[in-house]
């Protein structure tokens, strides 16, 4: 299934005791669906507050029910911050996480003189300029393979610090700055730690040179600070092509640098 979810009431993905998440509420609706009790796995667990355009997730089940039933029918159960945007019959080769190719986040911040009631829990407000040349090529050295122990969160459990950046862009419109980034794989709080360094080089606050030092002293304690999770979504996962998902119809800066 491909999920879309406002994060901001949930407290993350993964199913905890006593509290709200995205897991539980999947899957207490399409348990319903199927008529029997059932797990999910997703491509890539969000923390508090980060929202989802299509997360991907998959699960077995000996129910038999058509892809439309499988939609309609676990909208019905599902609360409004969360809903499923279609679902596809898979071979049990499939896993959402493990057979994902690549990840992509982005993550938003409102740059304004004052903070925005509407945007709250959809960007970070900045009441700084940010100087986006500045960050643009401080992203530049992230791009590529490396060891990203200064930009993991220090309870993260990854066996490797290494990942493989495939772009990492910086835009602007209108108030809004908006990195986009995707990679083979992201440890914990990842993208929150390069938002919170390339926000600290943008506001002159650090010389453009930091991400370099960064990668190269490997020590999270030197990494600055993790930005704050309402600007995160997770966009999408990449998959291999005979699995036919039917994914959105929108194509992330690494589809788009395939096709040049």
């Amino acid at each position: 299934m491909g999920v879309e979810y406002d994060g901001s009431d949930f407290h993350g993905w993964q199913t905890q005791v006593g509290v709200r998440t995205v897991q539980q509420c999947l899957e207490a609706a399409i348990s319903r669906v199927a008529d029997h009790p059932l797990g999910v796995q997703c491509a890539g667990r969000t923390d508090t507050g980060v929202h989802a355009f299509e997360q991907v997730v998959h699960f077995d089940t000996t129910a038999s029910r058509s892809e439309r039933s499988w939609v309609l029918g676990t909208n019905v159960n599902l609360p409004p911050d969360v809903a499923v945007r279609w679902a596809h019959r898979v071979e049990g080769d499939f896993h959402a996480r493990f057979s994902a190719m690549a990840r992509h986040y982005r993550y938003q911040l409102q740059v304004r003189r004052t903070r925005s009631p509407l945007a709250r829990n959809r960007a970070v407000w900045v009441h700084d300029a940010l100087d986006l040349a500045r960050m643009r090529e401080a992203a530049r050295a992230l791009v590529g393979e490396h060891d990203f122990s200064s930009f993991r969160a220090v309870a993260c459990q990854a066996k490797s610090p290494v990942r493989r950046v495939h772009y990492l862009e910086v835009d602007a419109e209108d108030d809004l700055v908006i990195l986009r980034i995707g990679a083979n794989g992201f440890l914990h709080h990842m993208v929150r730690n390069i938002a919170g360094v390339l926000v600290a080089i943008g506001r002159g606050e650090a010389e453009v040179g930091w991400t370099r030092e960064l990668l190269e002293v490997r020590d999270r304690t030197l990494g600055g600070v993790t930005a704050p999770p309402q600007g995160l979504f997770f966009v999408r996962a990449d998959y291999p092509e005979h699995f036919a998902l039917p994914q959105a119809a929108y194509r992330t800066p690494l589809q788009r640098l395939a096709a040049d």
